[in-house]
C-alpha cells in the first residue's frame, strides 16, 4: 500500500520538492540585483526532473560552498543541484552583474504557479484517496 501511495504522489513531490529549490535560486538573483560581479544562476528544470527521477531518490540539500573565511555556514537547496549555471546575460553592465530583473521576475512568478499547480494537484490526488479509504 505504501509503495502504491509513493507512486502515486512521488512524481508531484519531487516536482514541489524542485520547484522550492528553482525558486530559492531565483530569490537568491533577485535579492543581489545590486551586487557587484553577482552572476545570475538557474537551472534547467526539466532536466532536473530526468535526474531525479531517474535516480529514483528526493533532490538532496547540500550546503553551500564558502568562498571567504569569514562567511557564515548556511545550509542551502541549490548546492546540489544537478545543472545549477549560469545565467547569461542579454545586456552586459558595468559593475559584472549579471540579474536582469524583467527575466528574474518573469521566471519567479512563472515557477511560483507551477509550484502551486503541482500542490493543487497533489491535493487533488489525496482527497481522491480519502475518498476511496472512505468509501
Amino acid at each position: 500500500m505504501v509503495g502504491r501511495l509513493d507512486e502515486e504522489l512521488g512524481f508531484h513531490e519531487t516536482a514541489l520538492r524542485l520547484r522550492a529549490q528553482r525558486q530559492q535560486v531565483l530569490a537568491s538573483n533577485i535579492a543581489n540585483a545590486d551586487t557587484p560581479n553577482y552572476k545570475a544562476r538557474d537551472f534547467d528544470f526539466a532536466q532536473a526532473m530526468r535526474s531525479a527521477l531517474a535516480a529514483g531518490e528526493p533532490v538532496s540539500q547540500a550546503g553551500m560552498t564558502l568562498t571567504h573565511p569569514a562567511h557564515l555556514a548556511v545550509e542551502s537547496a541549490d548546492a546540489s543541484l544537478p545543472g545549477l549555471k549560469p545565467r547569461s546575460p542579454r545586456q552586459n553592465s558595468l559593475d559584472g552583474n549579471t540579474v536582469e530583473m524583467d527575466i528574474e521576475r518573469s521566471a519567479f512568478t512563472e515557477n511560483a504557479l507551477r509550484y502551486e499547480t503541482s500542490a493543487t494537484l497533489i491535493h487533488s490526488q489525496i482527497k481522491d484517496l480519502l475518498s476511496v479509504i472512505q468509501g
